[in-house]
């Protein structure tokens, strides 16, 4: 049922994703201003992560103290803060401040999201948040290209970080008053143990996803500018990767209306992700790049949402605690892999470097397939 506590679960998550989509960009246009080194294009994520990472240390306390609705209003100022401090900061070192706030209260927005549509939505989580991905495939389409279109303007790339902030203060006046779900009565009484080894795969995985679809967000436009694009044309380019995402997600609420598929679209998405990602790191016409960008997009599309679900069915009764692990995997591993692969990047050429993402799908089926197998043993 997509009830107010769902469409406003829905806009939020769209405001959101349209921050995080921007983000990237305005990365490599910053690398174009300020000059600096791929490592340092990947430090932006590291800090970006290490703040998600802390979000998701303190959300399962959070959520045992505060209610649904406190959490996501809290989260999305303190998001417009973060990226405020992101965008009016001058030099890398202010810019990075607002980047570990910017990833730490979007993760938080982010995570007391998925809680609500988790709470709401019970065992059909996995169509709630297939759906909800779909308006944020949209925004994600549109972030680059708004953010290109005012880089030209006097207004400047930095106007885009205001745009969600003002949508997030109109949900609010006609929210505001919403009543939210509130915690299942399991997660009142659950007992903090061991999460199973199924939720943790399932959790590497989410995890692992996340750090392919932000290495390509990085640093796919830079692939681009080896080819002799300009960084602005680049970042405008990845809008192709993005319209994939939102073609993928239209395709999965759909193939999601009928439970148990999960772990097949999964399998399927990896195998378009790694076969359209190869021939975007191997080819070196504009053309093919710009296709194989969309089609890696219809594959990335639904793996988040479909390893998060699976991390959170496979909880057993601790999907808060589950919630805000599999975010701190996510900061941890969604750091380490993009400022990997700009090290790699530094020493042996982007090219080389870029052979990082085929390993990292490799990576994502091994767990999945382990996790499926650990859940059937336990069940």
């Amino acid at each position: 049922m997509r009830d107010a506590p769902t469409v406003l679960s829905y806009a939020a998550l769209g405001c959101f994703t349209f921050w995080l989509y921007a983000f990237g960009p305005a990365v490599t246009l910053l690398r174009e201003e300020l000059g600096f080194s791929y490592s340092v294009l990947g430090v932006y994520q590291v800090f970006w992560a290490g703040g998600a990472a802390l979000a998701g240390a303190t959300f399962a306390w959070a959520a045992r103290r505060f209610a649904r609705g406190t959490l996501l209003w809290a989260s999305a100022l303190a998001t417009a803060i973060g990226a405020g401090l992101f965008t009016l900061g001058s030099g890398v070192l202010a810019t990075l401040i607002g980047a570990v706030a910017f990833g730490m209260a979007g993760t938080m927005l982010l995570t007391v999201i998925q809680a609500i549509l988790s709470d709401r939505h019970g065992n059909r989580r996995d169509r709630a948040l297939t759906e909800a991905n779909v308006g944020a495939g949209a925004s994600a389409v549109f972030a680059p290209m708004v953010l290109g279109a005012l880089a030209a303007t006097v207004l400047g790339w930095r106007a885009t970080f205001g745009l969600p902030a003002v949508v997030l203060v109109l949900l609010y006046l006609r929210y505001r008053r919403q009543p939210l779900p509130e915690r299942p009565q399991h997660h009142t009484e659950e007992q903090r143990g061991r999460l199973p080894l199924a939720c943790w795969l399932f959790a590497i995985l989410t995890a692992v996803s996340s750090a392919i679809e932000f290495s390509l967000v990085f640093f796919g436009p830079q692939m681009l500018i080896n080819l002799g694009w300009s960084a602005a044309a680049a970042s405008t380019a990845m809008s192709s990767n993005l319209a994939g995402i939102l073609a993928g997600r239209l395709l999965g609420a759909g193939l999601t209306r009928r439970a148990g598929r999960t772990a097949t679209l999964l399998y399927a998405s990896l195998a378009l992700t790694f076969a359209s990602i190869v021939v975007f790191w191997v080819t070196g016409q504009p053309v093919v790049a710009v296709v194989a960008l969309f089609l890696s997009g219809v594959g990335i599309a639904n793996l988040y949402p479909l390893a998060l679900a699976l991390t959170l069915e496979a909880a057993d009764g601790q999907e808060d605690h589950a919630n805000a692990r599999s975010q701190v995997v996510l900061g941890v591993l969604a750091a380490v892999f993009p400022f990997l692969l700009g090290s790699l990047a530094d020493q042996y050429g982007l090219t080389a470097g870029f052979a990082l993402e085929p390993v990292l799908i490799g990576l994502c089926v091994l767990m999945l397939w382990c996790g499926l197998r650990a859940g059937h043993r336990t069940a």
